[in-house]
């Protein structure tokens, strides 16, 4: 029988993926010549030449299926790295992206990352590119895992929703060669290729319209300051209270955690302040603060003018259906598709592709 080339990578993959949950911060190739493992020992365990093994990583020429799984098998017993290979294998075009996303196991972000990756999909298959996803749990050590694991898994270019706030942090394990393209926030020290929503004219927009209607007093509740997307949103918080001659108010700003009890607890605190609106710059933040109005008996708008982050589809259902701030998801993905399969034929290029997509104020009754 026949061994497929992309039957070993999915061995050699499974393998890696392994290797990651112990990894510390020594390359692939040092630990090898840490240990002194090298191809010929793998060859003389499995009983077969040091070519045989270069063809089962590179995919190169035929060999048994028996043969393949008793190499990969060594390797493992051996602890032995191909990370050589997994470039070579790279270099040969594997026709795939990595997209790597920071998901926390009950964050409501699920879907708008979903949405991103219908986008990309939807350029890359039209290319002949395929996808594989990863979650890097808004971890930083995890992110920088799974970033070595797409350094080793023959992808041809990576595009991240980064945790770590500095890109040095991802810079140190990150292939030179490896084309990237950041979406939704940006680290500190980086300038290559990005696709980003404007959070600035989002959160702008939002406020000003709640001026228009009539609110002066308006709450904003975000998670902690220290991303891009979190700080422009305060940004514009604040721009727009001054550019409609509103004093901005410390004491009607609260941050905290990325969560629904949070965002209970600090809305109750801005309720007791006796605001008249309340913007709230973080989705599942927003679940907590509509839960919390609910639970004080107060109504929107009449007591209170609501408008959340993200057009997810509860917000559609609520009583009354809630005011949104909509980032286009779907464009994002397609993007950031376009500015990877870019990097990937244009390598020489210099110019960096910087991409800024508008949000969208939907206005419905909770104002």
């Amino acid at each position: 029988m026949t061994i497929k080339r992309k039957d070993i990578i999915i061995q050699l993959i499974d393998y890696v993926n392994d290797y990651n949950k112990s990894v510390g911060s020594e390359y692939m190739a040092s630990v090898n010549a840490k240990k002194n493992i090298r191809i010929k020992d793998v060859a003389e365990k499995a009983n077969v030449s040091t070519a045989t093994v270069s063809h089962v990583i590179n995919g190169t020429r035929y060999v048994s299926k028996e043969v393949a799984e008793r190499v990969v098998e060594v390797m493992k017993e051996l602890d032995y790295r191909p990370n050589s290979a997994a470039r070579s294998l790279r270099s040969t075009k594997t026709n795939t992206i990595g997209f790597l996303i920071p998901v926390k196991k009950d964050d409501t972000s699920k879907s708008f990352f979903m949405s991103i990756a219908e986008g990309i999909e939807a350029n890359l298959n039209s290319k002949g590119y395929n996808l594989i996803l990863s979650n890097s749990k808004e971890d930083m050590q995890e992110e920088i895992k799974r970033i070595k694991m797409f350094n080793t898994q023959l992808v041809d270019g990576l595009i991240l929703a980064p945790t770590n706030d500095d890109f040095n942090h991802i810079q140190e394990v990150l292939d030179n060669q490896f084309p990237l393209v950041m979406i939704d926030r940006l680290p500190i020290n980086y300038d290559g290729d990005f696709v980003l929503v404007d959070n600035f004219q989002g959160t702008y927009d939002g406020v000003t319209k709640l001026v228009a209607s009539g609110y002066k007093k308006i709450g904003f509740i975000s998670s902690e300051l220290g991303i891009t997307t979190t700080n422009e949103r305060f940004d514009g918080y604040k721009k727009a209270l001054k550019d409609n001659h509103i004093q901005f108010n410390d004491t009607f700003v609260e941050l905290g955690r990325s969560s629904f009890e949070s965002g209970y607890e600090l809305t109750e605190k801005l309720i007791a302040k006796k605001i008249d609106a309340l913007f709230i710059a973080n989705n599942i933040m927003t679940m907590g603060s509509v839960k919390c109005i609910q639970d004080n008996g107060l109504q929107m708008p009449n007591d209170i003018a609501v408008i959340g982050y993200d057009n997810y589809d509860w917000t559609k259902i609520t009583t009354p259906p809630l005011s949104v701030v909509n980032q286009p998801a779907f464009d994002i993905g397609f993007k950031a598709a376009e500015c990877i399969l870019d990097r990937i034929n244009n390598k020489n290029k210099k110019k960096a592709n910087h991409i800024k997509l508008k949000a969208e104020l939907k206005v419905r009754k909770s104002i």
